[in-house]
């Protein structure tokens, strides 16, 4: 009996489906009724593999749905998808092509299975993001605010002021989040024990990697985007970068790898042992950004607070 791949290109209004080998094309309408349909459909299947892609959220609900039921779902990241249909010559692009090459890519790369986020997570997830939204608003309206001239520079400095109301606002529902849950807690405490890391940074962890203490230290540099890849083409013999991965994750190791280069005991003593080998700053902040990730992903995983020997 042959393998069944299938992917799932989830919109607002439908869930768009691939079947292979059988070529079969489905739409349902995305509700739950419609969800319930495609369950039913896939179980008789039994399918090796079900692909989704991330989609503002959207896809969250129907791959819990499937998750719960048993089915093996992955939600891929996009980059991944689109880089394949571009090297599988496949430039056009419609709901239910998408949902062919997702299923394709199924069968192609096999992802590794893992479980959605929970609704917990989720909800972290989408205050993080909020704040970082709100920061970036503040920052824009602080530059705006230097060459501002009357009557814009008081509606500028007003909204200033309106950004940083918020922004408290979402800072006490981050803690209120964190707090309800005593698995966050436990994991908070754990991370804030390293120096380094503050509030904000754990929760932009938390929120950005729930994988943390689960994979290997290899597995999850990848997934941060930081781990060194090899790029062997031409004249470039030999060099390494950094490249994918989780765009916020990498901002809070970032920040969290720079103050831990002042205030770090290991960290600190580590970057300067890389600059005296001629290490350009930034590769060397990069190697102990994969260091204090190797830390944080051994001190959830042991479920031990961090201690400087």
């Amino acid at each position: 009996m042959s393998e069944i791949y299938v992917g799932i290109d989830v919109s607002k209004e439908h869930l768009d489906v691939a079947i292979l080998p059988s070529k079969e094309r489905r739409r349902e309408v995305n509700d739950e009724a419609g969800t319930l349909r495609l369950i039913e459909k896939l179980k008789g299947l039994s399918p090796t593999i079900i692909v989704l892609e991330p989609t503002g959220g959207l896809e969250a609900a129907v791959a819990g749905a499937l998750w719960a039921e048993g089915l093996p779902v992955v939600v891929v990241n996009a980059r991944q998808i689109r880089d394949y249909a571009r090297a599988t010559g496949r430039l056009a692009k419609t709901d239910v092509l998408d949902a062919l090459v997702m299923a394709e890519f199924g069968r192609a790369v096999r992802p590794e299975l893992r479980p959605p986020h929970s609704k917990e997570e989720e909800a972290l997830r989408a205050v993080v993001v909020r704040r970082r939204q709100l920061i970036q608003m503040l920052t824009m309206e602080k530059n705006r605010l230097t060459n501002a001239q009357e009557p814009a520079r008081e509606d500028v400095s007003d909204h200033i002021e309106y950004l940083k109301k918020r922004l408290d606002i979402v800072d006490k529902d981050l803690r209120r989040l964190v707090g309800s849950s005593p698995i966050w807690k436990e994991k908070d405490d754990l991370l804030r024990s390293i120096p380094g890391i503050g509030k904000a940074i754990s929760v932009a962890l938390l929120a950005g990697m729930p994988e943390l203490g689960s994979l290997s230290r290899k597995r999850i540099a990848a997934l941060a985007g930081i781990a060194p890849l090899n790029r062997d083409s031409g004249h470039l013999k030999g060099s390494r970068h950094i490249w994918g991965g989780r765009a916020a994750v990498r901002a809070a190791l970032y920040m969290a790898a720079l103050v831990g280069t002042r205030y770090n005991p290991l960290i600190k003593t580590f970057y300067k042992h890389l600059l005296t080998k001629g290490k350009a700053k930034k590769v060397a902040l990069v190697a102990c950004m994969r260091k204090l990730l190797t830390i944080i992903n051994a001190v959830i995983r042991q479920r031990k607070a961090w201690r400087y020997a």
